[in-house]
């Protein structure tokens, strides 16, 4: 960028040492063409400087971005161990899948199906072996489906 400027400079330069001035046609071009060069170098240095300052930003964007990738990313690996079981609605029979964690709870534990509402899991009843509810373990279900 300094090499656009310092060629400028020189052209402002060789203009008065050669006493170009505006009273002739020549002259008068000339003068101007230079002030516009001028100008112009001086906004492509402003366009630079902006350039490089938003180069800075987003590469710290960048680095923000992936650190908080790594993070999430690390938190939804350690959720790909979890065993989970799909029971299938009664009422739907929209297949409904869970921890199988909450089967063990202690705590009262409810769950519904989230397409219809119905009761599909529920700790503190007692299954018989009539009941028509199939507890199936999969690995490679996703906790949030």
């Amino acid at each position: 960028m300094a090499n656009v400027k310092e060629k400028v400079a020189y052209l402002q330069g060789l203009t008065r040492g050669l006493n170009v001035n505006e009273h002739s046609a020549e002259g008068k071009l000339l003068v101007q063409m230079v002030d516009v060069l001028h100008h112009m170098a001086e906004e492509i240095d402003c366009l630079h400087t902006g350039q490089e300052d938003l180069e800075n930003y987003v590469e710290t964007l960048d680095e923000d971005l992936t650190d908080l990738e790594e993070e999430m990313y690390e938190d939804i690996e350690d959720e790909d161990d979890l065993e989970m079981v799909e029971v299938e609605c009664p009422s739907c029979h929209d297949v409904v899948a869970f921890e199988s964690d909450l089967l063990e709870d202690d705590d009262a534990v409810e769950i519904t199906c989230p397409n219809c509402g119905e009761v599909v899991y529920d700790n503190i009843l007692e299954l018989s072996d009539d009941d028509e509810v199939e507890l199936v373990q999969r690995r490679d279900i996703h906790p949030g489906v």
